[in-house]
């Protein structure tokens, strides 16, 4: 090593960034998972995965192309990243693969289209993403729903959920927010910590896979600024959305 690259090296180790900046982000992922990663989620033949939820699921699909597998109807968030990882690992096993996540979305707005998109699709794998406007949308007055709204309506949906297809496996997300960035401020927390909290809950419950997100961004920001994961704490830009990507595919073989 010459005597530059020496010195580099003893100033990233004093300044306490050298550890940062050699995290890669699989690693990040894999720390986010230290308190228990979900049971791995096989995929099998003629499998039909489901992505639900809000405007991070939908990320500007277009609803009027409805069908499995297409890019315009996937939207340009995760859920199109993580289709074309499962197609390309899976070729071969005629998975179906849809995305029915529509912006502004609360927990009860799901349950008043859940028949049409989700039951009648018969999913066999089903991922939801659902509770940051459960929360958000009480700050500006325009939704008076509660932790206990938020808890119990997730609960009862998802209870009607298995009683229509109950060998559905169960994908749960967790709500996230990136401190700092526009619409995320103090105001937030510690109220937003509960609806998180009951996500988890709720996902063990329901043996479902619980990705934690929230800690995975927790970790990106010690890499890059809040704002280079998500343009406004909630809604994340691309590299944020490969960031989910790569942590939802965490819970599949």
């Amino acid at each position: 090593m010459n005597d530059h690259n020496k010195t580099r090296r003893d100033f990233l180790k004093k300044a306490g960034v050298g550890s940062v900046l050699g995290l890669g982000f699989p690693q990040i992922v894999a720390d986010a998972y230290a308190g228990g990663r979900p049971a791995k989620i096989s995929i099998a033949k003629d499998d039909v995965i489901l992505f639900q939820g809000d405007s991070i699921t939908d990320s500007g699909r277009n609803r009027e192309t409805n069908g499995p597998n297409n890019p315009r109807a996937l939207g340009n968030g995760y859920a199109l990243l993580a289709t074309s990882e499962l197609l390309y690992n899976h070729a071969g096993k005629n998975i179906q693969i849809y995305n029915r996540g529509i912006s502004g979305n609360k927990v009860y707005q799901l349950a008043d289209r859940w028949d049409a998109d989700c039951l009648e699709l018969k999913p066999t794998i089903l991922s939801i993403l659902i509770g940051v406007n459960d929360f958000w949308h009480t700050l500006d007055g325009k939704y008076d729903g509660t932790i206990e709204t938020y808890r119990n309506d997730f609960r009862a949906l998802l209870q009607r959920t298995k009683e229509a297809l109950p060998a559905v496996r169960l994908v749960i997300g967790e709500p996230f927010a990136v401190k700092g960035v526009k619409a995320v401020d103090d105001s937030w927390f510690p109220r937003f910590t509960e609806y998180q909290e009951a996500a988890r809950e709720i996902a063990g419950q329901f043996n479902a896979s619980f990705i934690p997100y929230q800690s995975i961004f927790d970790r990106a920001v010690k890499s890059a600024p809040g704002s280079y994961w998500t343009g406004d704490g909630v809604h994340p830009s691309l590299a944020g959305c490969k960031l989910m990507t790569h942590a939802w595919m965490e819970a599949f073989k």
